[in-house]
């Protein structure tokens, strides 16, 4: 069987954007992205950012893409998935 995704729309940043905004310029970031830190959800190490899941801690590396999932949950999807998967919303 073959299934297509439905089309929806995320909210989706660039992980080095994100770490990078965490370290100079906190004021920067994405009040969905504060909120996740704030309650534990991400956490932002040396070199990466841990995403913490229902399955556990999962290591976004820098060149990754963090998304926001339709309920609110994080993840991370590398750059090459996520342009065959999403495109800009104008």
């Amino acid at each position: 069987m073959k299934f297509r995704k439905k089309p929806v729309t995320i909210d989706a940043w660039p992980a080095r954007s994100v770490w990078l905004a965490a370290r100079d310029n906190w004021v920067a970031l994405p009040a969905e992205i504060k909120a996740a830190y704030e309650g534990g959800g991400l956490i932002f190490a040396a070199d990466h950012i841990s995403i913490q899941t229902l399955e556990g801690a999962l290591r976004c590396n820098l060149d990754d893409m963090i998304i926001m999932g339709v309920k609110g949950e994080f993840y991370s999807c590398k750059p090459d998935i996520f342009a065959k998967t999403y495109e800009a919303v104008p």
